[in-house]
């Protein structure tokens, strides 16, 4: 009896080893809409004293994430130089600690307000989110480093981020050897996914795009033909931002795409501007499960409300 005992106390032992390591072997990575840190947000962050009240009906699941993306939709700086535009934002550059307290691991920089304080505010954006430990994505010091994917890594498995702004920027001039942020088609974003993943075949490809028509619910037809080729070329999943709503989600050749996310943190009044999607993908060496829940947003904060059919 001892030694039937001890046989089966390892072989719970080791399947309890297995199974611990079996649930390692996978990567979360949380994505979420905009995020503006200037105008009535400012008002609540120096009403509350800091960020953290921003993030406290959000805070279970980032914790439970490997990564949390987010498009910062603000430069974050104290250098003070505005373009030429009709909203221009700015959020302060010690609050960059405050979201990486809060869990934030990623910021998506390819979008139409991150360069809304000109080159220097871009630049001082980066070095402020870098020396808080954060990872920027779709930016670099010219703009084939900028459209460069950003590699999440956990284990064997290995997810490619890339980001890019596919809207007119008003009064900025890409200039091809100075620093900037990802402004690919999504025709160059298909030959750089083709390339990653002839040397990189198993690794994932998800594609953050800035694209689409402010508050309207649905895609267009240049957003779907280009998520679709997108796909074929590779990508695993697409991540839409900019029209401050939430838009569809699409399933093309098994992959999601989900045309827009809507806001995050905001302080919008418009209809539906108070609605925010979050989309967790969680990879394993096999597959890529994705959860999905919904937040309300009020006084610009997000609330999660339930989980979306």
């Amino acid at each position: 009896m001892l030694v039937k005992n001890t046989y089966i106390c390892l072989f719970l032992f080791l399947f309890s080893c297995f199974s611990c390591k079996e649930k390692a072997e996978s990567l979360s990575i949380c994505f979420t809409g905009d995020v503006l840190l200037d105008r009535g947000v400012r008002q609540e962050i120096e009403r509350n004293g800091s960020l953290d009240s921003l993030f406290v009906g959000v805070h279970t699941l980032f914790n439970q994430s490997d990564a949390v993306v987010i498009n910062l939709e603000c430069p974050i700086t104290n250098i003070s130089s505005p373009i030429n535009k009709k909203y221009i934002f700015r959020a302060n550059a010690e609050w960059a600690k405050d979201l990486k307290r809060n869990g934030i691991t990623h910021t998506a920089l390819a979008n139409n307000h991150t360069i809304d304080q000109g080159r220097e505010g871009l630049i001082d954006t980066y070095n402020n989110l870098s020396n808080a430990d954060i990872i920027t994505i779709g930016y670099g010091g010219n703009q084939l480093q900028a459209c460069e994917p950003t590699i999440v890594k956990k284990g064997k498995i290995e997810v490619a981020l890339f980001n890019s702004v596919l809207v007119p920027l008003e009064n900025w001039v890409c200039l091809d050897d100075e620093p900037g942020i990802c402004q690919a088609s999504s025709d160059e974003i298909s030959k750089r996914i083709i390339d990653f993943k002839q040397t990189n075949p198993s690794s994932y490809v998800v594609v953050l795009l800035h694209w689409g028509a402010e508050y309207h619910q649905t895609s267009d037809l240049i957003q779907r033909k280009g998520a679709r080729k997108l796909i074929d070329s590779g990508a695993n999943a697409i991540i839409g931002h900019h029209p401050h709503v939430i838009q569809e989600e699409e399933f093309y050749k098994g992959c999601p795409i989900f045309y827009s996310l809507g806001n995050f943190i905001f302080d919008q009044t418009k209809p539906h501007t108070d609605e925010a999607l979050v989309v967790n993908l969680i990879f394993n060496n096999k597959k890529m499960d994705i959860e999905k829940r919904i937040a309300k947003i009020e006084r610009c904060k997000p609330t999660f409300q339930k989980h979306p059919d």
